[in-house]
């Protein structure tokens, strides 16, 4: 056996370097011909046979997408069969459904699935809308459903509809049930036991539990044929294991083959097909390292049921297929290959602009995804050691396949339960390809968000399922050629859709990321880490009489660097030359002041390693934390150099004829910026440079536990252009910052930190000689996050995780306080409990770690009198355990019996948990508000009319709805509070520069000049 080379292709190539090759390889005159001909056949046996094309074609005609009734229908299949209770029920029914006019549905089409929802959802409209008809009867086709339904209320109606919906498109709720409905069908299937990603071990071992009994069951009921027509399942990798992720890749390696190889073994002695599902491009390395351990056991040999899926959106998809032909070739197998388009695209879409990537891992037009597809197909129809599945629900891309495959027989079709039923209807009069069935099975309330993804993946109105179901399209626009539409390679790329480095722009461009799902990128990454020197030691600006001393990594104690603090008089000593510096910096064209942040940003992203080095040894984080926290500092940069543009110029004024009015804007004189520990260079560098470039001169006094992080970034800036005297760098302790507070120079206080600090400084600014100065202060909160029965509990779990224990819980913006409606309260709890205890706590620059230490032993201290006194209350939830030595606080689950009871923030990897019902909701917001923070908020809910009044009364700086409450990006989420939480404006937004600015009024009255000549020249 020859052991296959390892998986390499790069991550996300651009898409003009495809173009060039899709276009030469156009089809010869010859086969162009038959798959337009093949094509256009299909086309017309779908019309011609089926006024109705049934399945999600049907459904997506008449309740379009863009529709209000088409996004009501699609909110309630995704939520409603979930919400527990009556009352939260009606909320959202009122809430979808008031705007909508179902009634003109009930006898728009001849299918019982649209006219069942068309009249369950409309008569639920009739009950809760304007002008509801409270004697309205059921009416049109649907009346024997609605006598069956015995006049159904609302909350009756609207949930029929919806399992009406489940039962269309859910093959069975029980793979019984789905055994039974397949008994008889010609077709094949493969069956997959739906839901979503494992969060927890108990996750994880019941989705393994449901496939190893389908298994069982399939194999008992799948007849004497032979593969490959016989009966399958489909597994996903990430229902297996609660933390199949890149950065876990050697704790998955080391647990989740087992798990996969043990369900093969099944699969294996019942000779079912086994095919693992695609899942998103940051998890396809890891996917094909799990795959290669899997096929090499020797137990496998001789069997030719195992198989995977293929992505053709995403651009290593070629390279995929190469490396499951050499494995085959190696173990001497024949493996299964199910080619699909794609599923995720949107998601791909995002997380690529999030992550900073270079380019996307997926085409950009549709064009090229069908491409693609098309070469795929001919690439594995040339596989004698690969058998091909072709899933698809385009017409042309059948056409293209038959007219390829001519006489063979060894591959077949496959598509969705519920999808292409008139396609492959036409198609079984024209061919007798094998055509496979993917059936999912499970309880409807589960697999409907599934369908919601299903559908809303081809009601794109440039999918062919959505346009095949319009009866305006022209048959010739549907099996339109491809090649077509993509003329040359500079139409490749789809051209409102801009690279993730621009879609800042002209506002900044978008700092450089990582995607860790990446090998090769990941590996750089690394080498950039480790490969960097030995911190430089923080000296102040100007020398004091203090001796330096060793600065401590919070992970094990050990000695990072040393830093020499400067005392009080040396303190002074820099206001001193930072006030002598400022004139000239502030006389500086703010064009050139900006120049000099964006070299600043571009020496950042280059020196990224020697940072996340610092951030990770000086500071605890974790290696995602260190590089997001790189990319903000440099989207600091950039975005204030351009906000700077846009606001420092001359502005004229109007007024009476004879005088000139000007608006001015400078800098107000020296800033005292004041940073804390838990982002020593986001926060300290964004402080300093939104004082910089607005032409003031900054004294930064970093935090005492992270100098070597401030100065590298000082040194960084001073090597960008900015004059020394201007950005003097002062290391120390709480009297420093007293003291250049305290000094009558200091024209303002930029602070990040404690409440009990900001008071403090504000009381010193107020009590001291001179001018007024401003204070801009960010503070801590007691975040709260609010989740009703509407949510999704995997999607709020996650957003819980990384909103209260990333970063160790050290963010000023990491949740406190989850305020969970009571009827779900016991199974969010659990799963969250389980998902919390897949955490990872130790070493921060070890990959697989996602909870590093808290920043020194004092926060570690109080942390554990803390968590000693809830222990002793009987009030803890989950209680994590933490390494040592460090300065390490597990993650811990507190119950409280009212939100009131959680008094002061307890800034750590502490969670606590209060419970509401459902007509308290207002009772809760004001409870929350009576805190007096107000930094983050979170709501999790599906009731858009919910969303609209937090928006508007949350007490909150920053609202987060359906997603974390971390992570604020510079320039789109601005990032502040009020009230105890903060002074604003919010730091990375458009007012931030402006309280940097000091303004004046010029006056010039031209008339003194001899008069105003530009009157006296007007004409008549």
């Amino acid at each position: 056996m020859v052991e296959p080379p390892p998986f390499s292709a790069p991550y996300a190539p651009p898409d003009e370097a495809f173009a060039a090759a899709f276009l030469a390889d156009r089809p010869d005159v010859g086969l162009g011909a038959a798959i337009d001909s093949e094509a256009l056949a299909l086309v017309r046996g779908m019309r011609a046979e089926h006024s109705a094309l049934g399945g999600v074609e049907d459904f997506l005609h008449e309740f379009s997408l863009s529709s209000r009734e088409g996004l009501a229908v699609m909110a309630l299949a995704e939520s409603l069969l979930r919400v527990p209770d009556d009352a939260t029920a009606d909320q959202l029914l009122a809430d979808k459904l008031a705007a909508g006019d179902f009634s003109h549905h009930e006898s728009a089409s001849d299918t019982l699935l649209v006219q069942a929802c068309a009249f369950a959802l409309g008569f639920s409209a009739r009950l809760v809308g304007p002008g509801k008809d409270e004697s309205a009867e059921p009416r049109g086709l649907v009346a024997d459903l609605a006598r069956r339904l015995g006049l159904p209320t609302l909350r009756i109606a609207a949930r029929q509809a919806m399992r009406l919906m489940g039962a269309h498109f859910v093959f069975g709720e029980t793979i019984d049930d789905a055994l039974s409905r397949a008994k008889g069908r010609r077709e094949r299937f493969s069956f997959d036991m739906l839901g979503e990603g494992a969060r927890s071990a108990k996750d994880a071992e019941r989705y393994f539990d449901a496939y190893a009994s389908a298994i069982e069951a399939i194999g008992a009921r799948a007849g004497d044929r032979i593969l490959p027509d016989r009966p399958g399942i489909s597994v996903k990798l990430s229902a297996l294991h609660p933390r199949y992720e890149a950065i876990s890749r050697d704790r998955v390696l080391k647990e989740l083959p087992q798990r996969v190889l043990s369900l093969a073994r099944l699969a294996k002695a019942r000779d079912l097909a086994f095919t693992i599902d695609a899942e998103e491009a940051d998890r396809l390395e890891l996917s094909l390292d799990v795959i290669a351990r899997v096929v090499a056991d020797p137990s496998l040999a001789g069997w030719n049921g195992f198989g995977l899926a293929v992505q053709a959106y995403q651009k290593r998809a070629d390279a995929v297929i190469d490396y499951i032909a050499a494995l085959a070739e190696s173990y001497d197998r024949r493996f299964m290959l199910r080619l699909v388009k794609g599923a995720y695209w949107d998601s791909e879409i995002k997380r690529a602009q999030e992550r900073g990537l270079a380019d996307y891992p997926v085409f950009t037009r549709k064009a090229m995804t069908d491409l693609n597809y098309d070469a795929l197909a001919a690439a594995l129809l040339s596989q004698p050691r690969l058998y091909p599945q072709f899933a698809t629900h385009n017409a042309r891309s059948v056409a293209a396949i038959l007219a390829r495959a001519g006489a063979r027989k060894d591959y077949e079709f496959q598509r969705l339960h519920g999808m292409g039923d008139a396609l492959y209807a036409a198609l079984a009069q024209m061919s007798d390809a094998p055509v496979r069935i993917y059936a999912p099975v499970g309880p409807h309330r589960d697999l409907l968000a599934y369908l919601v993804r299903r559908l809303i993946e081809n009601g794109a109105n440039s999918s062919f399922v959505a346009r095949a179901a319009d009866p305006q399209t022209p048959e010739a626009a549907l099996v339109e050629d491809p090649h077509e539409r993509i003329g040359d390679a500079a139409q490749a790329r789809h051209p409102r859709l801009p690279l993730p480095a621009q879609i800042y722009e002209p506002l900044r461009a978008n700092s450089k990321g990582v995607e860790f799902g990446d090998k090769a990128a990941l590996a750089a990454l690394l080498g950039e880490r480790d490969a960097a020197p030995p911190p430089a030691p923080a000296r102040p600006s100007a020398v004091g009489k203090n001796a330096a001393r060793d600065v401590l990594s919070p992970i094990d104690g050990a000695v990072v660097g040393q830093v020499t603090e400067t005392d009080p008089d040396g303190a002074r000593a820099m206001m001193a030359n930072a006030a002598s510096a400022f004139p000239h910096w502030n006389a500086t064209p703010v064009e050139t002041r900006a120049q000099k942040l964006e070299r600043a940003a571009d020496l950042i992203e280059a020196r990224r390693g020697a940072f996340i080095a610092l951030l990770q040894s000086e500071a605890g984080k974790t290696l995602d934390d260190a590089l997001a926290e790189v990319r903000e500092a440099a989207d600091m940069c950039r975005y204030y150099a351009s906000e700077a543009r846009r606001l420092i110029h001359e502005v004229r004024l109007p007024g009476p004829t004879g005088e000139d009015n000007r608006l001015r804007y400078s800098g107000r004189g020296v800033f005292v910026c004041i940073s804390p520990w838990n982002f020593p260079l986001a926060i300290f560098t964004g402080q300093v440079v939104a004082a910089l470039v607005t032409g003031n001169a900054a004294v930064a006094k970093p935090a005492e536990q992270t100098p070597l992080i401030a100065a590298l970034a000082v040194s960084l800036l001073h090597e960008a252009g900015v004059p020394r005297a201007a950005l003097q760098l002062a290391p120390g302790a709480g009297d420093v910052g007293a003291a250049l507070v305290a000094d009558p120079r200091t024209a303002g206080v930029v602070f990040t930190g404690s409440v009990e600090v900001a008071r403090h400084i504000n009381q010193s600014l107020a009590a001291r000689a001179g001018a007024i100065a401003p204070l801009i202060a960010e503070t801590g909160g007691v975040n709260a996050m609010i989740v009703d029965s509407t949510a999704l509990i995997e999607q709020v779990v996650d957003d819980v995780l990384a909103s209260a224990f990333r970063s160790a819980g050290q963010r000023c913006s990491a949740l406190r306080l989850l305020c969970l409606q009571e009827e779900i309260a016991p199974s969010a709890i659990e799963t969250l409990i389980g998902a919390t205890k897949e955490l990872r706590i130790g070493d921060p620059r070890r990959l697989g770690v996602h909870v590093g230490p808290v920043i020194d032993a004092d926060a570690k201290a109080k942390l554990d009198r803390y968590l000693a006194l809830q222990r002793e209350a009987g009030r803890l939830l989950y209680a994590g355990e933490a390494p040592t030595p460090g300065y390490y606080v597990a993650p811990y689950i507190v119950r409280l019996d009212r939100v009131a009871d959680l008094r002061e923030e307890v800034f750590g990897p502490v969670l606590h948990v209060a419970t509401w019902r459902a007509r308290d909701f207002d009772a809760l917001l004001r409870e929350i508000e009576a805190s007096g923070y107000g930094l983050t908020f979170g709501l999790e809910t599906r009731i858009e009319e919910r969303i609209r009044d937090v928006a508007t009364r949350a007490p909150a700086g920053n609202v987060y709805v359906n997603r974390n409450m971390i992570g604020a990006v510079v320039g789109s989420q601005p990032f502040g509070g009020f009230g105890l939480s903060g002074t604003g404006p919010k730091a990375g937004g458009p007012e931030y520069l402006r309280r940097f600015l000091r303004e004046t009024t010029v006056t010039i009255n031209t008339a003194s000049f001899g008069g105003d000549a530009g009157l006296l020249s007007l004409e008549e």
